[in-house]
């Protein structure tokens, strides 16, 4: 899609006494002040300077959804510890290649970030991220067995290099000490370890990248939110944008429109109207985690652990025990426990899900509702959980964990897609997914995890699919920020431990590749 900027006009008029209507011109506009906006707003300020962005946000301060460092558990997704990214096929062997394609996309991020880093528009990468193990942990024979496969194909990938893997308990107790002690030993256990895992404040990094936007001259508006969405004669979007305080209404127009509003997206993308929004619904699911802030217990753990998911549970439920580092103090997190809600924002409304069923979209709800009884039951299950309960499954993790030293906070309100696939209708979707217009003058983002860690291939590919006319002039910036746009890092072995190492010293974080020789 071709954009040229172009001046701003205004016209003002007064609606029913009391609406006001301010109609303003812009090239871009970005729906939602999350890592996915500032990420891409940061990206299209590189590669088209004089291109006018605006940005609007429903709540009162940028980050606070998805984003914010509480509502998700900051980990720096490279598949590294979560299990459910290598799945066991039924004649036995592992399919890896979710894990491969998730570790390089972290890696895409982790080039943009030292990009910006070494450009100074990140001054200190510490604000955001900081080096942390990442592992997984695993318990009975079974689970060993599969454990022990999983690490002996990656650890020979060129992408995860460094992994150790020990079914040794002394072995164990020096890498968490915490989740060893007064263990009662009864199966086998085992666990695989990489230093070069990450915790990630996406929340920081976020407000880190729109005061950078501010600063280019980008307008960033909270307290707005969009109501609609229309497309005009002249291929210009025009939107609703009301004031949560005063309801006051501003009419604005774009040539592009990035919605990446989190839960809200679903809604916009439908009031849209494009044909590729039709037959998506969304499922909210919520979650819980609990946190413990007592350091002396803190001090023991440093790590995030992951284990296996309870059978019928989300892959987002996957249980973990992460060591979180928050306005530089260390926390940690259990969870997360799942929840429902009817919202589709942690501040949404209880009427969101009902609002989405719309008619070209019951009968993919309807499918996914038959098909997904067993995630329902899990979560009745999970919403009843009483605090001892919670402890319990705790103790799986931490065995001397006490009551008083873990409080529970609710995290951010998730929305995964149902839409029609190959598979069949009403698939529930786990990953994050890209919809955009046919003549890409728009594009929203649905769906969750792993999400802000590969915020930056996700919004490469909105770039890809909605400005391929731009791309060709565009590509050398690309490669100054991305060096290894266009390429699988998995089949340029050199390349990727060059981009491994040299982002692991731009942003301070851990080269595992040393500690295995290469």
């Amino acid at each position: 899609m071709a954009l040229q900027s172009e001046s701003c006009y205004t016209r003002m008029g007064t609606r029913m006494g009391i609406e006001m209507e301010v109609e303003n011109r812009t090239d871009v506009v970005l729906i939602g002040a999350g890592i996915m906006s500032a990420t891409l707003g940061t990206l299209l300020k590189q590669l088209a300077p004089d291109w006018s962005i605006q940005v609007f946000e429903r709540l009162d301060s940028i980050g606070e959804e998805s984003s914010n460092e509480w509502n998700n558990a900051g980990t720096g997704h490279s598949a590294l510890c979560e299990l459910n990214y290598t799945v066991e096929r039924p004649d036995g062997s592992l399919d890896i290649s979710k894990a491969v394609h998730v570790n390089e996309q972290f890696l895409v991020s982790r080039q943009f970030w030292s990009y910006l880093t070494r450009q100074g528009i990140i001054e200190n990468p510490r604000d955001f991220i900081v080096p942390v193990p990442h592992m997984s942990f695993v318990q009975g024979e079974q689970n060993v067995a599969f454990l022990q496969k999983r690490f002996s194909i990656l650890s020979e990938h060129p992408l995860f290099q460094g992994m150790e893997y020990s079914d040794d308990p002394h072995k164990l107790a020096e890498w968490i000490p915490l989740m060893m002690k007064d263990r009662t030993i009864d199966k086998p256990i085992a666990a695989t370890r990489i230093e070069s895992g990450t915790d990630v404040n996406f929340g920081a990094l976020t407000r880190l990248l729109f005061t950078h936007l501010k600063d280019r001259g980008v307008s960033v508006q909270c307290g707005k939110q969009v109501d609609d969405l229309q497309r005009n004669r002249d291929g210009y979007w025009e939107l609703k944008v009301r004031d949560t305080k005063s309801g006051t209404v501003e009419r604005h127009q774009a040539r592009f429109v990035f919605i990446g509003a989190g839960g809200w997206s679903l809604h916009l993308l439908q009031r849209s109207g494009i044909e590729e929004g039709k037959g998506i619904g969304g499922f909210p699911v919520s979650g819980l985690f609990m946190v413990c802030e007592n350091p002396e217990v803190v001090r023991q753990h440093h790590a995030k652990v992951y284990g296996k998911a309870a059978v019928g549970a989300p892959p987002m439920s996957v249980p973990h025990l992460d060591t979180r580092v928050i306005n530089q103090r260390e926390y940690l997190l259990f969870g997360p426990f799942a929840g429902f809600s009817p919202k589709f924002l942690k501040a949404g409304s209880m009427w969101d899900l009902l609002k989405s069923v719309k008619p070209h979209n019951i009968v993919t709800l309807l499918a996914a509702g038959f098909k997904n009884a067993a995630l329902t039951w899990y979560l009745i299950k999970q919403v009843m959980l009483t605090k001892q309960q919670r402890m319990n499954e705790l103790h799986q993790f931490v065995p001397t964990a006490q009551s008083d030293d873990w409080k529970l906070v609710v995290a951010g309100q998730r929305v995964q897609v149902i839409q029609n696939t190959a598979a069949g209708k009403g698939i529930l979707q786990f990953g994050t997914e890209v919809v955009s217009s046919a003549d890409g003058s728009v594009a929203a983002l649905l769906g969750a995890s792993p999400g802000a860690s590969v915020a930056v291939s996700i919004m490469m590919e909105v770039i890809e699919k909605c400005f391929p006319e731009q791309l060709p002039a565009w590509e050398s910036k690309i490669k100054e920020m991305i060096p290894s746009y266009g390429l699988t890092l998995g089949e340029h072995p050199d390349m990727m431990r060059s981009i491994q190492e040299t982002t692991a010293e731009a942003l301070n974080l851990v080269y595992s590749g040393r500690a295995a020789g290469l």
